[in-house]
């Protein structure tokens, strides 16, 4: 094969496209945009029952699929495994050699083809029939080997490629791409998935960090921040702070229940209009009733609460209304979660 010609390189200006590249770019962007604004309509009974069946099977969604098919299969698999629906990627090729083995009678295989006549891929609808699973076909050719061999049929097909030349799939696999994420999604609604089902999936990483940490986890136990009690002077309070290194103190009373929340801003905003604040009891000059938190909420949940209320500190109260610790928006920070 001969070297391809550097025609951008060759240009007064190396980093500048011609105008025939970009508009072949934006091209692309509308076909694809157009191919996946067409499936809308397709939001039909096969679609539903499709959806269906894939929310009462008991056993797995297997997904096949060879080259770029084969990709976008393998992230479908990955979405549905992760909102809750059993799911597993089997390569084609790999099926006919042993992996389909993995498929028992309670699973639905789905295979995905644009042209529905892909051959490693349409030669497993009859072992999936021996095998007794269900058989979904996702393909743009609603006449072909594939689409005659299953079940149901699922309608991808594209008008156009979004390649210039009209041959690499680009189109075609967007829509596949879009149709699965529009299944994920009818099945999360379906099911009822909530976000603390999907943190049990991702406990790793940034994410399972964001999603399963509580406040609990995070915040800052009594003894570790500044506390007051209400009959103390403005002062006492003062050095209480300065002891504890923070902003901030939680004003409590006799029973250690949160009354207030007092923070330096409380004291610059009274200082230049009472000289004697000083001396005066915290309860006077204190924010009363100020936001609170469970430990037991999520810890991003908390930091919604701190940025909506542009607060730097979240008293953490029991259901019995003690105070048993403190969030700061610096916890959070070192947690990741920012």
């Amino acid at each position: 094969m001969q070297d391809l010609p550097n025609k951008i390189a060759s240009t007064d200006n190396p980093n500048r496209l011609s105008e025939m590249a970009l508009q072949a770019a934006r091209s692309t962007l509308k076909i694809e945009s157009n191919a996946i604004l067409s499936l809308q309509s397709r939001l039909d009974s096969s679609f539903q029952a499709a959806v269906h069946w894939i929310a009462e099977c008991k056993g797995r969604v297997v997904i096949c699929g060879m080259g770029k098919s084969g990709i976008i299969g393998r992230k479908l698999a990955a979405t549905l495994a992760s909102t809750g629906t059993p799911s597993l990627w089997m390569h084609s090729a790999e099926a006919a050699h042993g992996d389909l083995g993995q498929v028992t009678r309670d699973d639905i295989l789905i295979l995905i083809s644009n042209s529905g006549e892909t051959e490693e891929t349409r030669r497993l609808a009859p072992l999936a029939k021996k095998l007794g699973a269900r058989l979904i076909a996702m393909t743009g050719g609603l006449k072909s080997t594939l689409a005659k061999a299953s079940d149901l049929v699922l309608n991808i097909s594209v008008e156009k490629e979004g390649c210039p030349l009209g041959v690499a799939p680009m189109a075609s696999t967007a829509a596949q791409l879009a149709y699965g994420d529009a299944m994920a999604a009818c099945l999360i609604v379906e099911r009822g998935f909530k976000k603390e089902d999907f943190a049990f999936f991702h406990p790793g990483g940034s994410l399972g960090r964001r999603l399963l940490s509580t406040v609990e986890d995070l915040m800052r136990p009594v003894g570790d921040f500044a506390t007051a009690k209400e009959d103390w002077t403005v002062k006492e309070t003062l050095l209480a702070i300065t002891r504890a290194r923070c902003g901030s103190a939680c004003i409590v009373d006799a029973n250690e229940r949160l009354v207030g929340l007092f923070t330096d801003g409380d004291l610059r905003r009274r200082i230049e209009n009472d000289l004697q604040i000083l001396t005066r009891q915290v309860r006077d000059v204190m924010t009363h009733n100020p936001l609170r938190i469970s430990p037991k909420e999520l810890a991003v949940e908390a930091l919604g609460a701190l940025r909506s209320k542009s607060v730097d500190e979240l008293p953490v109260v029991s259901d019995d209304g003690n105070l048993v610790g403190l969030l700061d928006i610096q916890d959070l920070l070192k947690a990741g979660l920012m």
